[in-house]
């Protein structure tokens, strides 16, 4: 692989649905093998620890590596932003030697690079090449390796493998472009991982804004289709006399208007996965020509004679009860029974806990302040706490409206309560004195004190508008009880 290439190939991976993991190891293995190095890693800074990390390198010793900041080459590097080429690492005091003494590893000459944008920018990791296979590395693999580090600081910048703590953090989802590190995720990405090792039909349940579309994406693009299409069918906008045509094409003069032949989604996802969305909304009759497909993989062009097939991997997602909807016969039972052999069901995120709301309030911000070419967004502690109490019936589609708004209304980065759409169905004025918030904040069964208690004083303080003297007073406090409170999150 050229290097011109090796930097257009990591840029499209940054831009997918791809495993964690998976990318950090093929960035790996096809920096090593454009430098003609032995070894390479990518470090990234963990600023909720304050050290670096490594979780997948050509280092088949060992798992995982942690570094303290400042100590070795790589730790020097991401505290001074400096490139380093070292010849002979025994020579050079800043060598840390544990790595070797753990792998058995005889480590020669070195090149360490930071992961930042430009001078000035955050270090978000750093970039390091072991033992050239030619003697030292020179000065143009250096200029490499320094522009290499800077097309990955842009494209993590644009990523979700960094996050909610500040910048670097790595958030705990293995998905890129899916928020979130909360045990009900934990148990989809297991499913979504061993779905992605498979063929298996795969039905995603959930309501709306959920993000079932983007773990349909990533079953897709971690499976071994990834290099074939990945093409949806919305269910919701099909017209049902146009249904069959757009799922399996159609023959020149099939109906009025047909002057061509047309290919249908089936065809044009061949090799790769055909993502259904929103299947509970497609027409009876519609349901039984694709029950035959799921059977057979066989269909017919709509005016066509020839049987056909496809090789290919569906996917499905809904929104629906599709058990109620069975019953009151607008879904057919055995094509329920044919959709559902894999089965993942995507949690809201009312259930997800404030701090994946906060986790992803923040990637949103950064997000929309880049498009938008905002200052760096803050978030008050007053926002957040309104953030956290509301309920969110439409998601994390909502959320991302919501900070989008206030992005867009914030030209100074502030993200103040004011600048957040009304809730819908919900009226934006505080609730009048006396009002219980009993019927405005949910605290299911299970928590803790101090996590049921932060949730009623988030709720509080977001019903009082942000007003911390308010909110101290509904709730019998000091408002330097608050100002405490909010400085322990």
């Amino acid at each position: 692989m050229s290097r011109l290439s090796l930097l257009v190939d990591l840029a499209s991976l940054l831009a997918r649905e791809v495993d964690f993991d998976a990318l950090l190891r093929t960035a790996c293995e096809r920096l090593a093998k454009a430098l003609r190095a032995d070894r390479a890693s990518i470090w990234l800074v963990d600023a909720e620890r304050g050290d670096l990390f490594t979780q997948v390198a050509v280092l088949p010793e060992l798992p995982a590596l942690r570094m303290q900041a400042g100590r070795g080459l790589v730790g020097y590097v991401a505290s001074t932003g400096e490139v380093l080429r070292i010849d002979d690492v025994r020579r050079d005091e800043r060598f840390d030697p544990s790595v070797d003494r753990s792998t058995g590893y005889t480590t020669r000459s070195m090149l360490v690079a930071p992961i930042r944008e430009d001078e000035g920018a955050p270090i978000r990791g750093v970039v390091q090449l072991l033992n050239h296979e030619d003697g030292p590395f020179d000065a143009e693999d250096e200029r490499y390796v320094l522009a290499l580090g800077t097309q990955l600081a842009r494209g993590l910048r644009l990523t979700t493998l960094r996050g909610g703590g500040g910048p670097g953090v790595i958030l705990r989802g293995p998905f890129n472009r899916i928020v979130g590190r909360s045990a009900a995720l934990s148990r989809v990405y297991e499913r979504v991982q061993l779905a992605a090792q498979t063929d298996a039909t795969v039905l995603l349940r959930g309501e709306t804004g959920t993000g079932k579309g983007l773990f349909a994406r990533a079953i897709h693009v971690n499976s071994a289709r990834q290099g074939r299409a990945f093409v949806t069918v919305d269910c919701t906008t099909l017209p049902a006399q146009l249904v069959e045509s757009e799922l399996f094409g159609h023959e020149r003069g099939a109906f009025t208007g047909a002057d061509r032949r047309v290919p249908g989604k089936v065809e044009l996802a061949e090799g790769g996965t055909l993502f259904l969305d929103e299947l509970g909304e497609l027409p009876l009759e519609a349901q039984a020509k694709l029950l035959r497909f799921l059977q057979d993989r066989a269909f017919e062009r709509v005016g066509g004679r020839s049987t056909l097939s496809a090789d290919v991997r569906i996917v499905c997602a809904t929104n629906k009860d599709l058990e109620r909807e069975v019953k009151r016969g607008t879904f057919r039972e055995d094509l329920y029974y044919r959709v559902r052999v894999v089965e993942i069901s995507i949690p809201p995120l009312r259930e997800r806990g404030a701090g994946e709301i906060e986790d992803l309030a923040r990637h949103f911000s950064e997000h929309y302040a880049s498009r938008y070419k905002r200052p760096e967004p803050r978030i008050t502690d007053e926002a957040m706490g309104m953030l956290r109490a509301h309920r969110w019936p439409g998601n994390v589609r909502e959320l991302e409206h919501w900070i989008e708004s206030a992005v867009a209304l914030a030209p100074d980065g502030a993200i103040v309560p004011e600048l957040f759409p009304a809730p819908s169905g919900v009226a934006s004025a505080p609730p009048p004195a006396g009002t219980t918030l009993a019927n405005a904040v949910s605290i299911p069964l299970g928590l803790s004190l101090e996590e049921a208690s932060r949730r009623y004083i988030d709720a509080t303080l977001a019903a009082a508008g942000g007003n911390k003297s308010d909110a101290a007073k509904r709730l019998g406090v000091g408002r330097n009880s608050i100002g405490r409170w909010l400085g322990k999150r």
